[in-house]
């Protein structure tokens, strides 16, 4: 009896150490630079000493990084050699649950409705710039007005997936959601006022997180009842979390950006190798985002059931009425099918999705292979003659004319403007030394070990992707109209340039062939259709694992 008492004794002692060791920060109560104590009433170094990890932002599931084999795994029965395999890493990341949907869609196009009304000349093409295009429903043989008219906004579709979305459109929803998440996180946080994002806003004055992480005095148009009119403050110095007046990027509260996936992220989340991963196996031998060879169903209660949305074959794009094969002929509701292993949906089939490289045939795994991605252009704030970062105002809206004349507001009032980076940045550097990396080792002349630097790249026959180059412009016979030419050039050699996107994934109009998370297409960055979508992934920081790992005999730690 007595030997039970002391061996409970020494487990209660034991686990009120492991408690306390747990809660206590990784510091120490003192720096062990100078000895110095942290966060002192009496002044020295504050830091934060609570953070305890990065919270799962909404619509993400945690995906945890690790090796893979990129690239094709298959058959490459188009021949188009540019997906050739390469072992690549990539970091532990955030990515959506599903495809951005058309009542997630709805909610940004509401939101810059209300904030800038398009019935006002100078923020008309806010609005307009972001609207999907329905019309990539059309088709010159078909009757799809129903979808044309309809799919974007009628409720009977609010669950399916955006499409008609260009690439530039979905960097744009992606800032936008970045700054209504972070803007929430502070209002629940009693950090700015209560109802801020609601009754605060206005074209003059709204919320940006690199305004506020930057210069926090100048968000929501400099109204400092808005900016700090939390019950917060008296909280956050009290306790020394920071200065007291703003959230800082130290405090560990305000969320990474929402973005695109790059595509080494997307080809590693949808191949779901979660359940291979304690084995090691990382060979690329898996076809689809399900375990098997085959689209359907072996399972016994859906035995014979398709696994996704896509094209069975030449005018089946669903199946036999009374039972179809896949249950949908043009999108479907996202969650119809199951998610694969790291419990995301639709990964392949129902829309193939956008991602954020610039197209290349090649993966330039030599060069890197860590966390890849071809599309890196540098930028940093632009400053003022008094060294404050250059807020954009109502009256410096940043507008980008596409390719195809279609306007799009690329920074609004309230954002940071950027500029790209110089000589301060690059001078002596050897990592990297341009603003615009996207023809990095590309394989064009200017990449290969043969180049002379006098030569002119901008030559058409110095340049391997010499692609077509379309004037829109003011028209000069009359401003306020656009003035369109196509390139008639016969010397272009190639459709891929630095504003061609890759997009992933087979989508409800294509064959099994494209479910293989290893195929790879791209479009210009300012096109869309009605079969590509997107979804949005974000950073994770800190540790590379949620949870610790265990021996394989043993049952995971929750």
């Amino acid at each position: 009896m007595r030997n039970a008492f002391i061996f409970k004794s020494l487990m209660a002692l034991s686990v009120s150490v492991l408690l306390f060791s747990c809660s206590k920060n990784n510091y120490g109560d003192n720096s062990r630079a100078t000895g110095w104590k942290y966060n002192s009433k009496d002044g020295g170094f504050q830091v934060q000493t609570n953070y305890k990890e990065q919270e799962t932002g909404p619509g993400l599931v945690f995906i945890e990084g690790g090796t893979f084999t990129m690239g094709r795994v298959q058959d490459d029965v188009m021949h188009d050699w540019n997906n050739t395999p390469t072992q690549q890493h990539v970091q532990s990341f955030y990515m959506d649950e599903t495809e951005v949907t058309n009542v997630m869609y709805l909610e940004y196009l509401d939101w810059l409705k209300g904030v800038y009304p398009p019935t006002e000349p100078k923020y008309r093409n806010i609005y307009y710039g972001a609207l999907p295009d329905t019309l990539v429903w059309r088709n010159r043989l078909g009757f799809n007005e129903m979808m044309t008219n309809n799919y974007l906004r009628h409720p009977a579709y609010a669950n399916y997936p955006v499409v008609g979305v260009n690439w530039i459109q979905a960097i744009e929803f992606s800032n936008w959601r970045t700054n209504r998440v972070n803007e929430r996180i502070l209002e629940e946080e009693q950090v700015i006022k209560e109802n801020a994002p609601f009754e605060d806003v206005s074209a003059e004055s709204t919320f940006d997180t690199d305004t506020y992480l930057n210069a926090p005095s100048q968000t929501y148009g400099g109204n400092d009842e808005a900016i700090r009119g939390g019950r917060a403050s008296e909280r956050y110095e009290k306790n020394n979390d920071s200065t007291g007046l703003y959230i800082q990027r130290k405090d560990g509260l305000l969320l990474p950006k929402y973005r695109l996936p790059t595509e080494a992220e997307w080809e590693y989340a949808a191949l779901g190798l979660v359940e291979i991963r304690s084995y090691n196996i990382y060979r690329g031998r898996k076809k689809y985002p399900w375990s098997g060879k085959y689209t359907r169903s072996g399972q016994r209660r859906t035995r014979g059931d398709q696994l996704a949305n896509f094209k069975q074959g030449d005018g089946d794009y669903g199946g036999i009425a009374g039972w179809s094969d896949d249950g949908a002929d043009i999108t479907a509701p996202v969650k119809s099918y199951d998610p694969n292993d790291y419990g995301l949906y639709d990964m392949a089939g129902n829309v193939a999705e956008w991602v954020a490289d610039v197209y290349r045939p090649i993966v330039d795994d030599e060069y890197n292979d860590f966390n890849y991605y071809r599309g890196n252009v540098y930028t940093k704030n632009a400053i003022n003659p008094d060294g404050t970062v250059k807020i954009v105002m109502t009256d410096s809206i940043v507008y980008d004319t596409l390719s195809n004349g279609r306007i799009i507001s690329r920074v609004l009032p309230g954002g940071i403007l950027q500029v790209p980076i110089d000589d301060n940045e690059t001078y002596m550097r050897t990592n990297f030394t341009d603003s615009d990396n996207r023809n990095y080792r590309d394989g064009d002349k200017s990449s290969s070990r043969y180049y002379e630097g006098y030569q002119d790249e901008n030559l058409p026959n110095r340049r391997m992707y010499n692609a077509p180059i379309h004037y829109v412009g003011p028209s000069a016979e009359d401003s306020t109209k656009m003035d369109k030419k196509y390139d008639e050039s016969s010397k272009r050699t190639t459709i891929v340039d630095d504003k061609v996107r890759v997009y992933k994934g087979g989508s409800w109009k294509d064959r099994a062939y494209w479910l293989d998370p290893a195929q790879r297409r791209f479009m210009p960055q300012y096109m869309a259709t009605d079969y590509i979508g997107f979804r949005n992934a974000m950073s994770r920081v800190g540790t590379k694992a949620r949870k610790q790992k265990t021996p394989r005999h043993q049952k995971p730690r929750n």
